[in-house]
């Protein structure tokens, strides 16, 4: 990918939206973790626990054309009790209370790479309490993983 690609351009803007929510979660004591893979092969852009254990994943839309084409993204609300899409400041938000973006089930989170704005916040789903454990500790477990790799690098070629 050449340095002024598209894809590109999308990658570092998608990259400021999750830092932009990451602050504003970690002022709210919901810690996070971005691209938390999923049973299933999906892949979470942020997923996180909050002050009282509830599972959060953002879904973060930094184009039109890529909000459009995501027909799977129900598949994360079987991981979290909260869901919430984070979205580029230049997105037409409209789109986002029409049904097939089922507005009662998610919260809207607008970021860029220095802070973010809760626009809707997301309803509690709850998901069964062993589904819950079950989310929470492969959460820690990649968070653990994650910190380990960062100390000492030649872990991953073992891991």
């Amino acid at each position: 990918m050449d340095e002024t690609s598209p894809a590109l351009a999308d990658t570092r803007e998608a990259q400021a939206v999750a830092r932009g929510i990451a602050r504003l979660f970690a002022r709210n004591d919901i810690w996070c973790l971005p691209e938390m893979p999923l049973k299933g092969g999906r892949r979470a852009d942020l997923m996180g626990i909050d002050g009282k254990g509830q599972v959060v994943i953002v879904e973060i839309k930094v184009s039109r054309a890529d909000l459009l084409g995501d027909a799977k993204w129900t598949d994360y609300l079987d991981h979290c009790d909260r869901f919430f899409w984070g979205l580029a400041p230049h997105l037409d938000r409209a789109v986002m209370e029409t049904a097939l973006f089922l507005p009662e089930a998610c919260g809207i989170i607008v970021a860029d790479g220095y802070d973010a704005e809760i626009l809707r916040p997301a309803p509690l789903l709850p998901l069964a309490a062993a589904r819950r454990k079950v989310e929470v500790e492969r959460l820690a477990r990649a968070a653990l993983r994650r910190q380990v790799i960062a100390a000492d690098p030649q872990h991953a070629a073992r891991g």
